[in-house]
């Protein structure tokens, strides 16, 4: 993407609110563009689509678990239920990316993977590689989820199932849910990792295994009970299978349970605000190190300043890293 070829921001922004999927696939793309100028653009972009809905409305999702325990397919089953329920669905699934010497590229499965009807209008998937993240969520989710969280209803972050290292995703989504797989060995594992702190609802796939699932299930129960997580939300242990559908429904209704739970406890717009702030602080962090925070006025200046402007904090973050690379250019002038 070139110079010439960036989108003008204000009409891009007018085609997302309209679910236009040219303009939704235009918007990601432009967030996906590392070039200066597209990062200005996307900035631009980002502030035309801001405001209170990205601290009230819809629901950001994420969903998360080992391999093979079957989140794409419970994410299709969930996907159904929720456009019978004509709820919009935006879709954003993450997949492993290769090694930097092979292209740092990915095979991009998880679209491939999640069953839905052709020619849904009411539906997006994009997928994107993690880019070798270790937090099983690609730095541009963040970005794109909120891009989707203009235009869609439901935005589901699926995850690269790489285990253990899975925390990114509590950092963005509102409902977070961990998918396990009966029998496979590992529960006990992630259990002791402390995966078991971060999800609100759990799904225990394959329940038409029978006693395993059940075990499973009676195990992660016990753990996600503990003392420390909060005593007004029942954290939810459901039985599910994706191939037969048996506990969608009740699994389904969670969701949306989770998210009143959030409003009417007055949680959702402090949530997202804090999570938001963490995605600032790491960015720069990641990007300049603790010394640039230092030059930024230090964390918790910045986090004091993006408490200020809560609905705005993708202008707030690029002002910020446009400060430090200014100072960090003071700094390393040669003196004459």
């Amino acid at each position: 993407m070139t110079y010439n070829k960036l989108p003008d921001p204000e009409r891009l922004a007018a085609g997302i609110l309209r679910r236009e999927r040219a303009a939704v696939a235009s918007g990601l793309n432009l967030l996906d563009n590392k070039l200066p100028a597209a990062r200005q653009c996307a900035i631009r972009l980002l502030a035309c689509l801001s405001g209170e809905r990205w601290l009230n409305e819809g629901h950001l999702v994420g969903v998360t678990g080992p391999p093979g325990a079957g989140k794409s397919s419970l994410v299709s089953a969930l996907i159904h239920e929720w456009r019978r329920a004509e709820r919009t669905v935006g879709v954003l699934a993450v997949d492993p990316s290769s090694r930097p010497e092979l292209g740092g590229g990915a095979l991009l499965g998880d679209r491939i993977r999640i069953k839905t009807q052709s020619h849904d209008e009411g539906l997006f998937i994009r997928s994107l590689a993690t880019r070798n993240r270790l937090g099983g969520v690609a730095t541009e989710v963040w970005p794109m989820s909120w891009l989707m969280l203009a235009c869609f209803d439901i935005v589901v972050i699926e995850t690269v199932g790489v285990g253990q290292t899975e925390i990114d995703i509590a950092e963005i989504s509102d409902t977070v849910c961990y998918v396990a797989q009966p029998g496979s060995g590992d529960t006990i594992q992630y259990l002791k990792s402390g995966i078991i702190e971060i999800p609100d609802i759990f799904a225990v796939n394959k329940s038409d295994l029978g006693s395993p699932a059940r075990k499973t299930a009676a195990e992660i129960s016990r753990s996600a009970s503990r003392p420390d997580r909060r005593e007004d939300w029942d954290y939810p242990v459901c039985l599910v299978s994706a191939a037969t559908a048996a506990g969608m429904r009740p699994f389904h209704d969670h969701f949306a349970r989770h998210r009143e739970f959030l409003r009417g406890a007055g949680l959702l717009a402090p949530l997202r605000a804090r999570h938001q702030c963490a995605w600032v602080v790491r960015l720069l962090q990641e990007e300049f190190g603790t010394f640039g925070l230092q030059l930024a006025g230090g964390r918790s200046a910045i986090e004091q300043r993006l408490s200020e402007t809560r609905s705005r904090q993708f202008e707030e973050y690029e002002r910020m890293r446009e400060h430090i690379l200014s100072r960090l250019l003071s700094v390393n002038q040669p003196t004459v």
